[in-house]
């Protein structure tokens, strides 16, 4: 019995992962050939556990994963602005990586990165501690941001 409920779960997220691939076939462009627009309710994707936002041109996947956590404040404007300076410092060091400075009730945060396991994370980690400026980071699971 537990054979086929794991067997039927894999057939289940077989066809989910080709349902999405389904949609893109249909939504990609081909010259010469019609262009298929699909509408669909965010939800629908949500339980599949993806969703897709639009960031101006650029399209992102909300997944589970982790983030270098390299400030944490409290709910004043001397944090608030803390938070954007350990940011700006991060942008001179790694210009490339994505950095998210927000307010997260009570505290201000800093978080750095979009990584799909906690190795890749360990590791950007280890690189802003070699620097000598970040000293208190830490790995906190969150939401992140993959580009399609």
């Amino acid at each position: 019995m537990r054979k086929f409920g794991l067997l039927l779960m894999l057939f289940a997220f077989t066809g989910a992962v080709q349902a999405q691939n389904i949609v893109k076939s249909l939504e990609s462009y081909v010259p010469g050939q019609g262009k298929v627009t699909i509408h669909q309710d965010p939800r629908i994707e949500a339980l599949l556990g993806i969703e897709h936002i639009a960031t101006g041109e650029q399209k992102v996947i909300k997944t589970s994963g982790y983030r270098v956590q390299t400030y944490a404040g409290n709910n004043t404007r001397q944090a608030k602005t803390e938070a954007y300076n350990i940011a700006a410092k991060i942008k001179e060091y790694f210009p490339d990586l994505p950095i998210y400075s927000f307010f997260n009730p009570p505290r201000w945060l800093c978080r750095v990165g979009d990584f799909r396991s906690i190795e890749e994370a360990d590791a950007m980690m280890r690189k802003l501690r070699a620097t000598g400026v970040f000293k208190e980071v830490s790995i906190v699971k969150d939401q992140i941001n993959i580009p399609l």
